[in-house]
Order: C-alpha cells, then sequence, then structure tokens
C-alpha cells in the first residue's frame, strides 16, 4: 500500500482498503457445505442453499466449471452478475479430514473509496427520512421517486397493481396491467409514462423479470428492452433514445410476499450504467418505502371504509319542511374519519328540530357511536321531549353505552364521549329552544345586523356526569340565520376558541346572505388547507307562519260545544280554499275534542295550521296519553283515535309546560 503524500510533499496516513471475501466449502459430492453471507451476496444465493449440489444453485456455467476443476486455482476470472470475480480454488483435505475444497470469490473491481462509502450513506439517510411523511399512498410513492433524482438517477417512476391506490388489495397477474403512481426527472416532462396511466408489463423486459421473481434487476444495457417496448408504446421508446436513458435498476417493492408494485431507477448518458453497488442502494431504499406504502395502503383501506359507513349514517338530504330554510356541509378530516354529525328533523306543529353533534375520537368506532346517537336523537325527537330532557335521555344511554364495553382487568373503564347541541324552533310563535351538552354555543345573525353568540349553559358533555342540562329560549325575528357548527371549525387554524368565534362574526357580518352563501363565508374564512378534524356546519334562515295560516278556539267541556267547533272549522276551510279536507278535518276533530271532554280536564282548545299539512291540534290540561287500541266488535268505543290513525299522515302527543296536544297531519293534495 502506497502511501500519499499531501500539498506539503508530506507523506499522509494510507487510507484503509475495504477487502471482502466471499468464502465456500465443496465436499466431494459437489454439495455445497458452507457459505459465508459475502458468497452468499455475490452469487445471489438463496438462504437454504448449503446442502445443496452445485447444479442446483444457478450459477453461471463458467464458474460451476472452475468449481469443477481437479487442480488448484488461483485468480480464475469468472463473470457472475454483471461483475468479474477472481476465484480461488484449494483442497482442504491436507490434514487427513473428508475430502473437500474451499473456493474464495473477490470482487475485482477497484475498492469503494471510504468518501464514496460516506456518500452512499448520507444520499441513503437523506432518501429515507424525506419518504413516508403522510398516510397518502400517491404522496408516498412521489416521496420515493424524488428521494434519489438526481443524486442517484436521471428519472424514477413508481408502479403499483391496479387497486393499491385505493387501499384494496394488490392482485398482480401477468395480464394485469400496473399503474404509474409517480414520476420523477430531472427534465420537466420526464420521457415517460405520465402518472394514472396504465403501464403494460412486457414479457421478457428488466421490470417483467423483477415482477416475477420477485427479485431486483439491473439492466446495463437497454437496447433489447427498447426494442421490446416499441412495439407497446412507440412515442415513449422515441423519447428515451432522444434523452439517451441507458441503464435501469428495477426493485419490486414487496412486503411480507405481498408483492404491491414496482419501483425502477433510470439513467442516462453520460451517466455510468447501473452496478451492484447501485443494486444494494436501490434495493434498501424500496424496501424502507415498500413498508411505508403497505402502511398507507392499510390505512387508507381503513379509512375508505370508515368515510363509507360516515356517510351511510349521514342524513342523504334535508328533509322538507316550511319552518326553516337550511343549507349544510360536511367536510372529513384529513387525518381520519370522525364522529361528527348533523340533523334537521321536522316536529310537530310545524316545528324544526336542528342537530349537531361530535364523538370524541376518530375511526370506525367514533363513526359508529355517531350513528347510534343520531338515531337516538330521532327516536327522543319522536316523542316530542323538550330540549333538555331529550339531552338528559341521550346522556343516560351513552352511559350505558360504555357499561357495554367493559374494560380490561386493571384498566379504567374507557368513555365515549361526546357534545351535543338541539335546538327547536317554532314559526307560529318565532322562538327557538335550545340547550347543550359541552358543544360550542351557536350563532344567530338578526336581519339587523347584529350578530350574537347565544348565551347558552353549556352543560356537561354526553356521558361523563349524569347531570341535568338546561334550555334557552330566544325571540328570532324572520330571516334570522341560526348557526350550528362543530370544534373543527374554530380550532382548525390552531387559534383559540375566541379568536375562532371572532373570525366567526365576522364571516357572518355580510348582510343579504342565504343559508348556502353562509356555509361558503364561514368556511372562507376559518377552514385550512389539511383540516385536523372533521366539520358540521348547518344554517338555518328562520321563516314565520303567517298569522292568516293559524285559527284557534277555545272549546268549554261541554258535547254540544263539538258541533259549533266543527261549523267554526268548515267556515276557516272554505276561507283557506281547503273545503275537500273539511270532511277529514272534522272528523278527527270531532273525535280529538269528545275525548278531550270526556277523559281529560280544562282548559280545551282547538288549533288548525295550515303548513306543508293540515295540522289539527287539540289542546288540555291532562297529563295522561291516549293509546291506539284496536276495539272488538262488541265494544262501544275505543275506535276513535283508530279512526285518527287512518285518516291522518302522522299523529301523536307532545307534552308542553302543562297538559298535554294531540295533533295529527291531513294532506293537503
Amino acid at each position: 500500500m502506497t502511501a500519499a503524500t499531501d500539498g506539503t510533499g508530506r507523506q499522509r496516513a494510507p487510507e484503509p482498503a475495504v477487502v471482502r471475501e466471499g468464502v465456500l466449502l465443496l465436499d466431494a459430492e459437489r454439495r455445497l457445505r458452507y457459505a459465508n453471507d459475502e458468497a452468499r451476496r455475490l452469487l445471489g444465493l438463496p438462504a437454504d442453499c448449503e446442502g445443496h449440489p452445485l447444479d442446483a444453485l444457478d450459477l453461471p456455467p463458467a464458474l460451476t466449471t472452475l468449481l469443477d476443476a481437479p487442480g488448484a486455482l488461483t485468480g480464475a476470472p469468472a463473470l457472475v452478475r454483471g461483475r468479474t470475480l477472481s476465484v480461488d480454488l484449494h483442497p482442504a483435505d491436507r490434514l487427513g479430514g473428508p475430502p473437500c475444497r474451499l473456493a474464495t470469490l473477490r470482487d475485482t473491481a477497484p475498492p469503494v473509496a471510504p468518501d464514496t462509502a460516506r456518500l452512499r450513506l448520507e444520499l441513503l439517510y437523506r432518501a429515507g427520512a424525506s419518504i413516508g411523511t403522510t398516510l397518502d399512498i400517491t404522496r408516498t410513492c412521489e416521496e420515493l421517486a424524488a428521494a434519489l433524482v438526481p443524486a442517484f438517477a436521471d428519472f424514477a417512476s413508481v408502479d403499483l397493481y391496479e387497486g393499491v391506490l385505493a387501499g384494496g388489495e394488490p392482485r398482480p397477474g401477468r395480464h394485469r396491467p400496473l399503474r404509474r403512481a409517480a414520476l420523477a426527472g430531472v427534465t420537466e416532462l420526464p420521457p415517460l409514462l405520465a402518472p394514472g396511466v396504465p403501464v403494460p408489463v412486457v414479457p421478457g423486459t428488466p421490470r417483467a423479470r423483477a415482477l416475477a421473481g420477485p427479485c431486483s434487476v439491473v439492466e446495463p444495457d437497454l437496447s433489447a428492452a427498447l426494442a421490446a417496448w416499441d412495439d407497446v408504446s412507440p412515442g415513449t421508446v422515441d423519447a428515451m433514445r432522444e434523452e439517451e436513458v441507458h441503464t435501469l435498476v428495477a426493485v419490486p417493492l414487496t412486503v411480507g410476499g405481498t408483492l404491491l408494485g414496482v419501483a425502477t431507477f433510470w439513467r442516462a448518458r453520460p451517466r455510468p450504467a447501473f452496478d451492484e453497488e447501485d443494486r444494494t442502494l436501490a434495493e434498501e431504499l424500496t424496501a424502507r418505502a415498500a413498508v411505508l406504502v403497505e402502511n398507507a395502503r392499510r390505512y387508507t383501506r381503513e379509512h375508505t371504509m370508515a368515510v363509507a359507513l360516515q356517510h351511510s349514517l349521514l342524513p342523504a338530504g334535508l328533509p322538507e319542511q316550511h319552518a326553516l330554510d337550511v343549507a349544510s356541509r360536511y367536510l372529513p378530516a384529513q387525518a381520519g374519519v370522525g364522529g361528527d354529525w348533523f340533523d334537521v328533523i321536522p316536529l310537530s306543529g310545524a316545528r324544526v328540530a336542528l342537530v349537531v353533534g361530535d364523538v370524541v375520537g376518530h375511526g370506525v368506532h367514533a363513526v359508529a357511536t355517531m350513528g347510534r346517537l343520531r338515531t337516538a336523537v330521532h327516536t327522543f325527537s319522536s316523542l316530542d321531549l323538550a330540549a333538555d330532557e331529550l339531552l338528559g335521555h341521550l346522556d343516560a344511554l351513552v352511559n350505558r353505552l360504555d357499561q357495554e364495553h367493559p374494560a380490561p382487568d386493571g384498566a379504567d373503564r374507557p368513555i365515549t364521549g361526546a357534545t351535543c347541541l338541539y335546538a327547536v324552533y317554532d314559526p307560529v310563535t318565532r322562538r327557538c329552544t335550545l340547550a347543550r351538552a359541552g358543544h360550542l354555543p351557536p350563532a344567530v345573525a338578526y336581519p339587523d345586523g347584529r350578530i350574537e353568540i347565544v348565551d347558552l349553559p353549556a352543560g356537561p358533555p354526553l356521558g361523563v356526569t349524569g347531570l341535568p342540562y338546561e334550555s334557552t329560549e330566544v325571540k328570532l325575528p324572520e330571516g334570522s340565520r341560526l348557526v350550528l357548527y362543530t370544534d373543527g371549525l374554530l380550532a382548525s387554524r390552531g387559534q383559540d376558541v375566541d379568536h375562532g368565534l371572532k373570525l366567526l362574526r365576522g364571516a357572518l357580518a355580510r348582510p343579504g346572505r342565504d343559508p348556502g352563501q353562509t356555509c361558503e363565508d364561514l368556511l372562507a374564512a376559518l377552514l385550512p388547507s389539511d383540516p385536523a378534524d372533521d366539520i358540521a356546519l348547518l344554517v338555518a334562515r328562520t321563516r314565520a307562519l303567517p298569522a292568516d295560516h293559524v285559527a284557534d278556539w277555545d272549546v268549554p267541556a261541554d258535547p254540544a260545544a263539538v258541533a259549533r267547533i266543527r261549523a267554526a272549522v268548515t267556515r276557516r276551510l272554505d276561507d283557506w280554499g281547503l273545503s275537500e279536507q273539511a270532511f277529514a278535518a272534522e272528523l278527527v276533530l270531532s273525535e280529538l275534542i269528545t275525548n278531550a271532554i270526556r277523559h281529560a280536564a280544562e282548559p280545551i282548545r282547538v288549533r288548525l295550521l295550515r303548513d306543508r299539512a293540515l295540522i289539527c291540534e287539540v289542546w288540555d290540561g291532562s297529563a295522561t296519553s291516549p293509546h291506539l287500541r284496536y276495539a272488538t266488535d262488541t265494544d262501544e268505543g275505543g275506535r276513535g283515535l283508530f279512526l285518527v290513525a287512518q285518516l291522518a299522515e302522522r299523529w301523536g302527543t307532545r307534552y308542553p309546560a302543562s297538559g298535554k296536544v294531540i295533533w295529527a297531519e291531513l294532506p293537503l293534495d
């Protein structure tokens, strides 16, 4: 080893050369008894190579001939996997042991200089750190393609089997094309197929061999491959020839025996052809990326399932009702599907309930819990419960859900946390009753330009304490905009809630905006490019039921009053142009008024509402609930509510602050 000199003529300490030798031990029957790691690397031997005869190891014929030589060899050359090896062969039985031969293999290529090895390690470190920054499959593939361009290759492409990009299981096959997921290059338009297009696998080409192995393939000369590709994509081949692309290394993306696709790195002249050291670097980086792509694929599959489940549980459309002009928006989070939901529920008496809720956490469990809570809210609202009472029932339900899933031994019982805001608007009185369970307060934009964050008692989140809830009633002039939202809207830019409410006020300050435009204003002011939490937004503009669409009468507790009320109802329906509905309305009201006189208490009142249906209501002072039953042939009564149920589209009972209201909706058509 010759010592080098520095600029002053003084000798520097010699740099050590890296020498690695492969060692093979062969017995008299030409069976491989031992192979060290370097021999396995140089020859590409499988893990179970020991014990197999030479002919079964798929070695080059020239090397097999050398190993079968009867005498000793020193420095005999053999071309193996694109590199020239120096082979030494000596007998190993000089001390009377079993007849064996010892072969040593050395790569004749100049040893890698320390600086070159360090640069490779630095490149591998930098490239590895830049891959897998997200759980997006396409982004991960793009990071892999860009990681080694231009330091290692002039162009890089990543191709995946159909379905992988959508999170599906890869289905490799000879006739199943790949799809280009990512492409990077030193030129603005690389001479390769663009991302998103199918990439055919041409038999016999380097990439086809890499997928068939699956094993990495180094192709120092692309002349034959370009000729084969010319029949499939001549335009691409012409562009590659113009760029003088002459060599590639193709590495399959495999994880645990699952083949996802292939990564291909290309070089153009004057850069040298890829060699075995390049193969090793590409294999190591691609192996890391394959794990990240598989993780992203699994996440995408779970995310897609959760999104599909969530969309099936959220309302497909807003129901028909005349009390509110409503617009809604739902935006899922980038990181994972959450449990936000909203609802618009028509109630009796032309009233409408608005609901917004948020289940703590993300994923399928949060979505499933959201679906259960949304169904429960529909069920409780059908009973016409007061807003605070409904939240109390919902809180008890969440506590029962927690008890259905006991914690493992020694662990704390998990809590299904959720928040909810429930509001009921009455277009007759123009009043809105609201209650919330740990949810953010609603906002109101009044027609005169005032913006108010409703001072509403917060109440504990659902499933936490079991404490009672309080409701608040606010007067909403016609044309007011009521805004309900989840916390993802305010916390999405990382600011505190007060700052978010300030931005919300500013977005609501624009006059003359309808609910859909208001939604867009709010999202433009508050939504980031990559929301960390999902967002549910509900904007409702109030309408009022005209006074001439409402009629009511006080009824004395006298059966003779039924006829007078029936006549008054007929006259009012004639005024409304609803004479065809008079017969059904008379029958329904006659039965309900008679029941109130016989079985309930004063005061008794009748109210008619002309909305999307003709609503007949009978109010009384009793809290006794009527029940529908089927009368037998010998019963003298008991058919009144059955008759009401047959004539009405919907009917039911609700309980105001005192007494009850029995109502029935008759169709107008």
